[in-house]
């Protein structure tokens, strides 16, 4: 992609730091950029050396050829870099789409930590029901998504693609070498394949921007078109997206539009990336061009506004308004720039507004739930606590973007309104990193409603049991309603503890059926806020789930009915409003009641490797190890997500043994990195615990464990 200006200094930066001795230290403005620009995983980087995990790119062709990446032994990393949740394997709809391409600070920041980092405000997406194909963009010769991107997205059902760039002086050594034969080109296709069906992505994004001469071109287009049919054949619902740079010409001559001159490219694979500089008739000549196929053209925006149509940035939707009157479809291109330039007030806020933006233009693209059993506590992956079912288990801040669990569809209503729904980061949470609250002033005849998930479900005769956690303050009550439609009809029935409360509102027509919810013993100490309600929803398989909304209203005191009454509240009362606070920690629905049956300790295999103990001081020592796990039995079910404590257990058995949450993993291995262990420690024990689809946990004395003796 054309290159900015900021791009441009970081790579002579780069450059000029390479020409210095290494032991020089930066004494320029240019190398000093350059220092920021380095990644833990540039040389002198030993891959094969047991660390932290991290995600990180192929940055040669002979490391693409060679199959480094890939080998177990050459690559202590591999493991980790696997996604864990399986992608949409449909074809996309027939439609016009919406492609983001991440490209956020030169990729691999935060993200990079396969496990997760410490930095609660690192970058992040939450806005998965406006995005049908997500593309990790870096400037690296092979950029593969950080699988914390590739479970996200994936869980909402958004494809995730890759990146190969070949560009400036080196990308032209690199196509010439690539594409010398149709073997070879061939060849290199099939390496990106393997890469993409191994670590579970789903295709990628082909931007070679060099100018070649015309007898390569041959050879282009068969890579290209090798790469497709191999991808199609090795992961359905794959995709391969051609960038708009080259020409069948060799030229490289960007233009910003479907022709001729990029056709025979777009011919043998699944969309155009135009380049974003296009004017005004460009996306309608496109659609003309692309004929059958107008909705796998990808206009592009860039956010940063560099000579794009509508300006990008606050008035990125003014490109969006236009692509969707033409009725194709839509690349945004850094998206992250509400990050990079701290847009005020602050990322979380910025990010709504401008999503909000795009929402308002194009609409909702993605529905959910889509299946049973479904689970959210509204997770974004990253905060500054971690809990488990009502108790928190670390006060430490993190990010890991694979912890997120299905965002809610909150529309974004800036400082205006009397009472917000946000995500709440700072109160107590139940699960994960944060909660849904719904905060400010309320009339005491008004019920507020908020849709929180547009539904794609369909039903079978039978129930649905619905499982949620509410903390509110004690004049506010909290419920959910559930929409179900049919061919033939519509009907809204509210859930909620304290039916009462909402039937005495003059809005109370709003619900064609109350469901008294009952509370749930909690599985966290008695003295926690959280209460957890279940309730019963009956249909039959005429019905879909199409929505989930939180509803909110004031308490009536005294008032236990459960069935509606006259609306006979003082005026008083009926005008004033009252402070307003509620939150959800949690929402499950299941065609069960009860929970998941975890497999018993004694069905596991836990395995210490990589063991390595050194001296901190006379007192304590370090301890590094990769743990990792497995059934017994490949017919018993596996897990999304795992959380992982150490209990160290003391010389002294008047000391109480100590237990500590490390992380979470998104696949069956974790590595421990450099844990302190005491001189009164004897013994260390690892706990394994699983979560289920439905969002709950095995208990901890029940999960397995791997011990490890002080050395």
């Amino acid at each position: 992609m054309p290159i900015s200006p900021r791009r441009r200094f970081r790579r002579l930066a780069r450059s000029l730091r390479a020409m210095l001795p290494s032991a020089a230290a930066p004494d320029s403005a240019a190398d000093a950029a350059a220092g920021d620009e380095r990644r833990a995983w540039e040389p002198p980087f030993d891959a094969s050396a047991p660390a932290s995990p991290m995600s990180y790119p192929i940055t040669d062709l002979a490391a693409l050829a060679s199959r480094t990446y890939l080998s177990a032994a050459a690559n202590f990393h591999l493991p980790f870099n696997r996604a864990s949740v399986p992608g949409p394997a449909s074809a996309l709809p027939p439609r016009r789409r919406v492609l983001v391409c991440h490209d956020m600070e030169g990729g691999y920041r935060d993200d990079a930590a396969a496990q997760g980092g410490a930095n609660p405000d690192a970058y992040a997406l939450w806005y998965w029901h406006l995005i049908d194909v997500f593309v990790y963009f870096s400037h690296y010769l092979v950029t593969l998504p950080p699988p914390c991107w590739t479970n996200a997205a994936h869980l909402h059902g958004v494809k995730v693609l890759g990146t190969f760039i070949a560009e400036w002086d080196k990308g032209t050594e690199v196509c010439k070498e690539m594409l010398a034969t149709e073997t070879s080109a061939q060849m290199y296709a099939e390496r990106l394949t393997v890469l993409a069906t191994v670590l579970g992505f789903d295709g990628w994004l082909i931007n070679i921007e060099v100018k070649l001469d015309v007898r390569f071109i041959d050879n282009l287009k068969e890579f290209v078109n090798h790469l497709t049919k191999t991808m199609h054949a090795a992961v359905p619902g794959s995709l391969v997206i051609w960038y708009d740079a080259i020409t069948v010409k060799g030229e490289l001559d960007w233009q910003d539009k479907l022709n001729k001159y990029n056709k025979p490219f777009f011919d043998v694979c699944d969309g155009l990336f135009a380049n974003y500089t296009w004017k005004e008739k460009y996306p309608q000549d496109s659609a003309a061009a692309a004929g059958n196929r107008k909705y796998d053209v990808y206009m592009g925006i860039d956010v940063f506004g560099r000579n794009t149509f509508g300006g990008g940035q606050w008035t990125t939707n003014v490109a969006l308004d236009l692509l969707k009157k033409v009725d194709v479809s839509a690349a945004i291109f850094a998206p992250g720039w509400v990050y990079e330039t701290k847009q005020p007030p602050d990322f979380e806020s910025a990010q709504n507004r401008w999503w909000g933006l795009v929402e308002k233009s194009w609409g909702v693209l993605r529905s959910y739930p889509k299946q049973l059993p479904f689970y959210t506590d509204f997770d974004q992956g990253r905060g500054y606590q971690v809990s488990v079912e009502g108790q928190q288990v670390s006060n430490d801040p993190w990010n890991n973007i694979s912890c997120q669990s299905f965002q809610p569809m909150l529309k974004y209503t800036g400082d205006q309104a009397q009472l917000q729904a946000f995500i709440n980061f700072k109160d107590e949470i139940y699960s994960g990193g944060n909660c849904l609250t719904v905060k400010g002033s309320l009339r005491q005849n008004i019920i507020f409603s908020e849709q929180v998930f547009n539904g794609g479900l369909g039903l079978e005769d039978g129930s649905i049991h619905i499982f949620y956690s509410v903390r509110t303050d004690a004049s506010s009550a909290v419920g959910l309603t559930v929409d179900l439609s049919s061919h033939k009809q519509s009907t809204s029935i509210l859930v909620a503890e304290d039916i009462a409360s909402f039937t005495r509102k003059k809005q109370n027509h709003k619900y064609d059926s109350y469901v008294k919810a009952v509370k749930v013993e909690p599985h966290a100490p008695e003295n926690q806020d959280w209460i957890v309600y279940k309730a019963t929803v009956h249909s039959s398989a005429d019905y879909s789930l199409t929505g989930i909304n939180i509803v909110c209203t004031l308490k009536i005191a005294g008032k236990t009915s459960p069935e509606p009454a006259d609306d006979s509240i003082s005026e008083a009362n009926a005008n004033g409003s009252s402070s307003y606070q509620a939150s959800l920690g949690h929402i499950s629905i299941r065609n069960t009641d009860t929970s998941t049956k975890f497999p018993p300790a004694e069905s596991w295999v836990t395995e210490g490797e990589h063991i390595s103990w050194s001296n901190r001081s006379d007192a304590s020592k370090l301890v590094s190890l990769k743990l990792s796990w497995k059934l017994k039995t490949s017919d018993q079910p596996s897990f999304r997500k795992y959380n992982i404590y150490v209990e160290k257990s003391m010389a002294d058995p008047n000391m109480k043994a100590s237990k500590s949450y490390l992380g979470v993993a998104s696949v069956d291995t974790f590595y421990v990195s450099g844990l302190e262990v005491t001189s009164e420690v004897t013994d260390l024990k690892f706990i394994i615990q699983a979560c289920a689809d439905d969002g709950t946990w095995q208990e901890l004395d029940e999960c397995p464990k791997f011990l490890l003796g002080r050395v």
